[in-house]
Order: C-alpha cells, then sequence, then structure tokens
C-alpha cells in the first residue's frame, strides 16, 4: 500500500492508504480529524473547507495521492493558537452566528481564506468579495455569518 506523508496542523503524518482514497477521509477517518465535515462529497456544499499551504480548499474533492510532501493541510483544530481562538473563531461566537453548527468550520475555513486572499491581493473585504464564499448554510445564517465575516476580519 502506498505511504502519504504531509504536514496537518503542524505535524508531519503518514499514512498507508491506497492513493485514490479521498483526503477528507484520510483526515476524519485514519488520523481522527472531525473538525471537516462530510456533506455531498462531490465539491459543492463546502462543509470540509480546509487550508492546504494557506489557501481554501475542499479535501472531499482530492485524493490523497494528489498531496505531497511538502504540503501543508489546515483544519479548524489547526486554526487556534493554542488557548486563544483565532480572531475568526472568536468573531463568530460573539455574532451568534451557529445554529445546527455542521457547516461552520468550513464557513470560518472559507472566510479566513478569504480575508488572506483580499489582504494578498490588496483589496478591500466588501460584501462582493464575501459573496464569492460559496460555502452552504442550510439553517440560514447568512446575515449574522456576514457580519462575523467583517468583525473578524477586523482583528486579522
Amino acid at each position: 500500500m502506498p505511504t502519504h506523508t504531509f504536514t496537518l496542523n503542524g505535524e508531519r503524518v503518514t499514512v498507508d492508504v491506497e492513493d485514490d482514497v479521498r483526503l477528507l477521509w484520510v483526515i476524519r477517518d485514519m488520523l481522527g480529524i472531525t473538525g471537516p465535515k462530510y456533506g455531498c462529497g462531490i465539491n459543492v456544499c463546502k462543509a470540509c473547507t480546509c487550508h492546504i499551504n494557506g489557501k481554501a480548499f475542499n479535501p472531499c474533492s482530492v485524493p490523497v495521492g494528489a498531496i505531497h510532501e511538502s504540503d501543508e493541510i489546515t483544519t479548524i483544530e489547526g486554526l487556534a493558537d493554542g488557548d486563544d481562538l483565532h480572531p475568526m473563531q472568536q468573531a463568530w461566537l460573539d455574532r451568534d452566528v451557529p445554529q445546527c453548527g455542521y457547516c461552520q468550520p468550513g464557513q470560518i475555513m472559507a472566510a479566513v481564506a478569504k480575508v488572506r486572499q483580499c489582504q494578498r491581493e490588496g483589496r478591500d473585504l466588501d460584501d462582493a468579495a464575501i459573496e464569492e464564499i460559496r460555502n452552504i448554510c442550510r439553517c440560514g445564517t447568512y446575515q449574522r455569518i456576514r457580519e462575523a465575516i467583517k468583525a473578524g476580519a477586523d482583528n486579522m
């Protein structure tokens, strides 16, 4: 069986698994990191959003064989700095965003990636930029999500 090594939340991990197994299953089932949620498995709902080398991606649609040894994967569990929540996580709590909470890890990871992208590109995080985030919330808390993204961005 092939061996795959990469960095997950700052730690080097190695797994023995076939190349075509989706990274989401490796993260959740083999490595026990359950923050990224399984929603659709086809890169539509984005409940599993994580970061690869600092950019948002959906591990439900990426086979582990496509991950390189130099890749750094970050899940919601790796976003905080020790006991200190990331500013976006804190904004989520301050704005009372979650209802069922299922999509929230993916929403937060997508929001952080979007803020960082806007910062890199030197553009404002305006409503149009926030609308580029395509994560689905079945509870419909989009207004509070937008407020939390703006608040979190102010502290990033």
